[in-house]
């Protein structure tokens, strides 16, 4: 269940962080709202999963994932670049949490 909770908490981040650029600096509320309640859901979530999960691998986690969540949407919906030095990075990002999983 902490796996799932840790995943649930990825999920409303990405959220909370779609919504407050969707807020236009807070000028849109139904967006200012999203991300007022999927940040403070991210947390309540990620705590949840840290009750059995090593906090430098929940964090790396959800901190990788996130990364990768967030760019792939920031691409997708708000048309941001991603250039080939960005995707190596995030593709580095992503063999590092994957690695911190492998060493435990």
């Amino acid at each position: 269940m902490d796996w799932i909770f840790l995943f649930i908490a990825i999920a409303c981040e990405i959220f909370g962080t779609t919504c407050l650029k969707l807020a236009s600096g807070f000028t849109k509320s139904f967006y200012t709202v999203g991300a007022a309640i999927g940040y403070p859901l991210a947390f309540i979530f990620f705590g949840l999963s840290l009750k059995n999960i090593e906090v430098s691998i929940a964090y790396a986690i959800w901190s990788g994932v996130g990364i990768i969540g967030t760019s792939l949407l920031g691409s997708l919906l708000f048309k941001e670049y991603l250039s080939s030095t960005k995707v190596l990075f995030i593709v580095l990002i992503f063999i590092g949490v994957m690695g911190l999983n492998i060493n435990k």
